[in-house]
């Protein structure tokens, strides 16, 4: 068991009706397994309204403040003063409990993939604790602490943030063994006035670490000296990575392949090669990173960057697919579905990978294939955000890319500024492409689809999707 109905009423100090016994911890009635504690989070619905439908589907009890309506009195529940209080109460009492090696990670780009690179490599080493989704926010980092089962052997925790002083309370909540900061760069900076006070906040991650904790940082930025120096006066170590020569784990080649990228590194002077399974000179960066973390928490480097090699990137994140178009031509376009966040960082990073991508000759309406980017709108960014914009015409190499459509009022900014041979469509809103997403592509197309969330431009992702035909059967198969 997960938990035990008097060992969650001692860790929040609630009032137990009847005892129970719970295998999970689930905030969302429509994920929500046999067993689940349920917890009636506040967001934009009032989790107290699906108390009665998780009981319903097999919830084990359920965390409230109130009695809920259609609710019995004596039904198994927990109730406490506050739920998001109690949320946090379990989260410490898990970590408490467990002699787990516990990593944060955080940075304006990479978090989530290095996460899950993270997952794949201690996961041949031990027992390995980390969310399924992005839950890096001031409930995520409590409820994937109050998920961590008694035995973990190691617990990854991504802790986000928007705003200035969100970070150091959920590091401090975790209690990290290691710390890691993938890259500082401009994103939120509605909220903050400058890249250097986001690298203030970033580095607040490593007021989470026990003493004697490590911190692991990228050493190629501006920024770096306040990540440094942070680390210092907390009395962590710090180690490095990057291409800098002072890089503990220094990058020295990344070589880059449609499917692929090749790593060599040099660490306490001796030779490092891996690969990782996605191309993109930045994932060899939050690898390397990765490396170092898990040699910090006592994990085998060796069989750590092996394993790296069943990491894949998170859909939305930069994963690439085949579509296949028509399974009797054998047509097909490829997809680098990048559609899930978007900064002036990570949206270089992406078009690196387009540029660096070889599009497929002779199979397609117009003969040669081509590089093409949808590209939406970066949000956030505050008062510079159209120069941040009109920037990525001016992004190296980007003459190689074909043909970009641009998606929102601020990419209007961007695709004025493109040669006129390069421009593509621009419209307000992502759901405008959607009926014409067809005409966009041709079959050896190779197409990167970019943007903040909440520019939606997934949706022309899941059309393109939509296109795609199932391989043909092999012969002697049903």
């Amino acid at each position: 068991m997960l938990w035990t109905s008097s060992d969650a009423a001692q860790a929040t100090g609630g009032r137990v009706t009847k005892p129970w016994e719970a295998d999970g911890v689930s905030i969302d009635t429509r994920t929500l397994a046999k067993g689940d504690l349920f917890v009636a989070l506040k967001d934009v619905r009032d989790g107290h309204d699906f108390v009665a439908q998780a009981l319903e589907k097999g919830a084990a009890a359920a965390l409230v403040s109130r009695l809920p309506a259609g609710v019995s009195p004596d039904a198994p529940l927990l109730i406490v003063p506050d739920v998001l209080t109690a949320l946090a109460d379990l989260g410490a009492f898990a970590r408490a409990r467990t002699r787990a090696k516990v990593v944060g990670v955080t940075g304006s780009v990479g978090k989530t993939s290095t996460k899950e690179m993270l997952r794949a490599i201690l996961s041949g080493q031990g027992r390995t604790h980390a969310a399924e989704a992005s839950y890096n926010n001031h409930w995520g980092v409590p409820l994937t602490l109050a998920r961590m089962p008694v035995d973990t052997d190691f617990a990854v925790i991504e802790i986000g943030m928007n705003h200035p002083g969100e970070i150091a309370p959920l590091a401090r909540l975790a209690q990290l063994d290691v710390a890691m900061i993938t890259i500082v760069a401009p994103a939120h900076l509605e909220a903050f006035e400058s890249i250097e006070g986001i690298a203030h906040e970033k580095a607040a991650i490593f007021d989470g670490l026990k003493p004697g904790g490590v911190a692991v940082f990228n050493a190629d930025m501006a920024t770096t000296p306040i990540l440094s120096a942070k680390a210092e006066a907390v009395g962590a170590k710090a180690i490095g990575f990057g291409e800098s020569e002072g890089a503990a784990w220094r990058l020295t080649e990344a070589r880059i392949s449609d499917d692929a990228t090749v790593v060599r590194a040099i660490r306490a002077n001796e030779p490092i090669l891996f690969k990782v399974s996605s191309p993109g000179r930045h994932f060899a960066l939050n690898a390397l990173g990765a490396l170092a973390v898990a040699e910090a928490l006592g994990a085998d480097p060796t069989i750590a960057a092996h394993d790296l090699g069943r990491w894949m990137p998170p859909a939305g994140r930069g994963q690439r697919e085949r579509i296949t178009l028509d399974i009797v031509e054998e047509t097909f376009i490829d997809l680098i579905d990048d559609a899930f966040n978007a900064n002036p960082a990570s949206m270089a990073a992406a078009l690196d990978v387009l540029i660096a991508a070889k599009p497929v000759d002779g199979i397609g309406r117009v003969g040669g294939g081509r590089r093409i980017a949808i590209l939406g709108d970066m949000l956030e960014l505050g008062p510079t955000e159209t120069e941040l914009h009109l920037a990525i015409a001016r992004h190296p190499g980007l003459s190689a890319v074909h043909v970009i459509h641009c998606v929102g009022p601020r990419m209007k900014a961007l695709h004025a500024a493109l040669p006129r041979s390069q421009r593509g469509d621009w419209v307000e809103t992502a759901q405008e492409l959607v009926p014409r997403a067809r005409s966009l592509i041709d079959a050896g197309d190779i197409l990167l689809v970019k943007g903040s969330k909440g520019i939606k431009v997934s949706l022309v992702v899941d059309v393109l999707r939509k296109m795609g035909q199932a391989a043909a059967p092999k012969e002697g198969t049903l």
